[in-house]
Parts: C-alpha cells; structure tokens; sequence
C-alpha cells in the first residue's frame, strides 16, 4: 500500500496519506494572537485545505482529537466547530486540556479521515 506524504519539513509531514486514510499532524493557528475562536477558525480552515489536497473533506472526518490549553475554552472552541463540522457526518471527537508548545497557543487539532 502506498503512503504519500504532503508539506514535509525535517521533524514532520503535516499530511500523511495510507492507502485511503489521511492522516494530519496537529494543527495550530498561523496567527496566535485571537482568541480561541480565531484561532479554531484558522485550523479549520487548514484542515479544509489539508483534505481538499488528499482528496478528501470534512465530511470524511473519521476522528478528531482536540488540545484546548484551557478547558475554560470549550464552549467558545465548539461556537466556531458546531458552524464548521459536517452535521450529517460527525466524527468521532475527543476533546482535553494540554499544554501546549508554546503559550501563545490556545488550540491544537488533528483529523483522521477517509479518502
């Protein structure tokens, strides 16, 4: 089975692609300096994108795993992923407090999807 790898750096690929699941590395904010909801604005964006090039879309979300560096910003993290997640095919979702790597962040998302 082949495995294709997009936007590889010398740690990491932000996108891995096996056979017909997508895998992306945690995903941070551009721009560290919104809030909570800018910031998930800005991953979902980039997830967005991510699929789109692996042929896949938010619809094909298998799991997500969030890292909220402050569990406080659950629900202003969920106004802006109710509006964004597929609402006929929600994934799998798991959602905790982190430290994250760096305070500047306040958010960390990775997806699994299918192709």
């Amino acid at each position: 089975m082949s495995i294709k790898r997009l936007h590889v750096g010398p740690r990491m690929s932000q996108v891995v692609i096996h056979g017909d699941t997508v895998y992306t590395a945690g995903i941070v904010a551009d721009d560290a300096n919104t809030d909570v909801g800018g910031q998930t604005g800005q991953i979902l964006d980039k997830i967005d994108h991510y699929l789109g090039e692996a042929g896949s879309d938010k619809s094909k979300i298998l799991t997500a795993t969030i890292w909220l560096a402050d569990i406080k910003d659950f629900n202003d993290m969920n106004a802006v992923w109710d509006i964004w997640v597929s609402k006929e095919n929600p994934p799998a979702r798991a959602c905790v407090e982190s430290t994250l790597a760096a305070p500047k962040y306040k958010i960390e998302i990775r997806v699994v999807a299918a192709v």
